[in-house]
C-alpha cells in the first residue's frame, strides 16, 4: 500500500475539509436562522426561539404544497416501482426483439431533458383533453422516474440465481408463488433503493411540474414562486426539517441496503 508522506496527508486532509465545508457549510445558515433571529446580517444567539416552526405550522400555503409533494412522490414511487417489477420481469424472462426497444421506451425520458418531457405531456393533456391537475403531475413524474426504478430492480433480478426459482418449481410452487415468495424477498433491498431514489428524485422535480401543473403547487413550484419576494423565516424551518428527513433517508439507507458486514466494520 502507498505510504503518504506527512506534508502530502495533511494537504488532502484541508483539501477534505475545505470541500465539506463549501458542500455543507450553507446547509448550515438556514438551520440556524430558523432557531435565531436575524436582523441586518446580525444573528441573536443569546435568545434561541421556535417561532419560526410556530409560524411553519400556521403556513397554510406552504403545508398544502408540501402535502401535495408527498402525494405526487408517493404516488409516483408506488407506480414507478410496480411498473419496474413488471417491466424487469418481462425483460429477465422474455425472449423477443421487443425487449430492447421496451427498454429503450423506458430509458428516454430519463435521458431527454426535462423541458422535453415536460412540453410533450404538456401537448399530449391539451390534445387528449386532460385537465393539469396533481394527476397529470404524478403521471410526469412516473414517466421520469420509472428508468431508476426499473435499472435498479433489473440489475438485481439478473443476477438473482435461476437455480432457486427451478428448486422452487420443483418443490410444487406455482408461477405466482415462486414470485410472492421467491423472487420478491430477493428483490427486497433493490426496491427499498429504487423507492429511495425515485421518491427523492420527484420531490426535487421542477421543469415537469412547472409545465403539466395545474392550480394546485407542490412544494417546489410554490418556493419557486417565492424567490421573487423574498423567502420567511418560516421557510428555514422548513428546511431544516426537510433536511432531517432526508438524512434520516440516508441512515435508512445505509441500515437496510448495505451489508450488515459492511456495517460492522465501517
Amino acid at each position: 500500500m502507498m505510504q503518504l508522506s506527512r506534508l502530502a496527508s495533511l494537504g488532502l486532509s484541508l483539501v477534505t475539509v475545505l470541500v465539506f465545508t463549501l458542500l455543507y457549510g450553507p446547509l448550515f445558515v438556514p438551520i440556524a436562522s430558523s432557531f435565531f433571529d436575524v436582523a441586518h446580517g446580525d444573528v441573536a444567539w443569546n435568545a434561541p426561539s421556535l417561532s419560526a416552526y410556530a409560524a411553519l405550522m400556521h403556513n397554510e400555503g406552504i403545508i398544502t404544497a408540501f402535502l401535495n409533494t408527498l402525494l405526487v412522490g408517493f404516488s409516483a414511487t408506488f407506480l414507478a416501482v410496480i411498473l419496474g417489477i413488471l417491466f424487469a420481469v418481462h425483460y429477465r424472462n422474455g425472449t423477443s426483439l421487443g425487449r430492447d426497444v421496451m427498454q429503450f421506451v423506458i430509458f428516454l425520458p430519463f435521458l431527454m431533458p426535462p423541458i422535453m418531457i415536460g412540453l410533450a405531456l404538456l401537448i399530449f393533456f391539451r390534445e387528449a383533453d386532460i385537465s393539469r391537475s396533481l394527476l397529470t403531475v404524478i403521471i410526469g413524474h412516473t414517466i421520469f422516474v420509472l428508468a431508476l426504478a426499473y435499472r435498479t430492480i433489473v440489475v438485481r433480478l439478473q443476477s438473482l440465481s435461476v437455480t432457486l426459482i427451478e428448486a422452487s418449481y420443483d418443490l410444487g410452487a406455482t408461477s405466482w408463488q415462486t414470485f410472492f415468495y421467491v423472487v420478491l424477498p430477493n428483490l427486497k433491498s433493490a426496491l427499498i433503493g429504487a423507492a429511495i431514489l425515485c421518491f427523492a428524485l420527484s420531490f426535487d422535480e421542477t421543469m415537469i411540474t412547472i409545465l403539466v401543473t395545474g392550480t394546485d403547487n407542490t412544494l417546489p413550484i410554490r418556493l419557486w414562486a417565492m424567490m421573487r419576494l423574498g423567502f420567511t423565516p418560516d421557510i428555514n424551518a422548513l428546511v431544516a426539517l426537510v433536511l432531517a428527513f432526508t438524512t434520516l433517508l440516508c441512515v435508512l439507507a445505509v441500515r437496510y441496503l448495505l451489508p450488515k458486514e459492511n456495517i460492522d466494520s465501517a
